[in-house]
């Protein structure tokens, strides 16, 4: 395998929306996010953190104790960062079941206990002309981080994501149109 220094990525901005279950979500890498879907704004400078988990089973044998199979007994996907922009979609996102209500002006946010609040969940990560686009039809913030209030740090909503499985067991889909997945190589300039 030839080395292909162009093919290496940078995760240099982006985005994270949020939507309702079942909002028809865009199937490229770089058309326009449908009516109903949220950008979250500001991420802090730790980007987005996909992490991907199976629990296993060893299965040993008799002879020497060797372990001769794992079996998979579950998995999870999921997606973790922190929003430094403080609005209505990140606080309601951030304290689940919850809503803020503008009443004359005033704005107050009533804090529930959490309850079940799954969304379409996309991130959009960008290096110059290379876009991916991570899609999850089916998500909910299962985790969410200490608020902290100081002095010269941005107020900050730390949130988890995961990936619930559809019928078929897809999690999540990805989207390209980096000539990197194809195999094929830029043309040098």
């Amino acid at each position: 395998m030839a080395l292909n220094a162009d093919a290496v990525r940078v995760a240099l901005t982006g985005a994270a929306y949020a939507a309702p279950k079942g909002t028809t979500a865009p199937t490229d890498a770089t058309s326009t996010w449908p009516v109903g879907a949220v950008d979250l704004g500001w991420i802090s400078d730790d980007g987005i953190t996909e992490s991907n988990s199976a629990d296993t089973s060893e299965i040993k044998a008799w002879q020497h104790g060797q372990t001769v199979r794992k079996v998979i007994s579950g998995s999870e996907m999921s997606f973790k960062f922190t929003c430094i922009e403080t609005s209505k979609s990140v606080l309601e996102l951030y304290h689940k079941g919850s809503k803020i209500i503008t009443t004359s002006g005033k704005s107050v946010l009533a804090i529930k206990a959490p309850g079940s609040d799954r969304r379409m969940f996309g991130f959009d990560v960008v290096d110059g002309n290379s876009h991916l686009r991570i899609v999850v039809p089916d998500g909910e913030v299962t985790e969410v981080g200490d608020i902290a209030y100081k002095n010269a740090e941005a107020i900050a909503y730390e949130l988890t994501i995961t990936a619930y499985p559809s019928a078929d067991g897809t999690v999540a889909y990805k989207y390209s149109d980096d000539p990197a997945w194809s195999g094929s190589t830029p043309p040098a300039p």
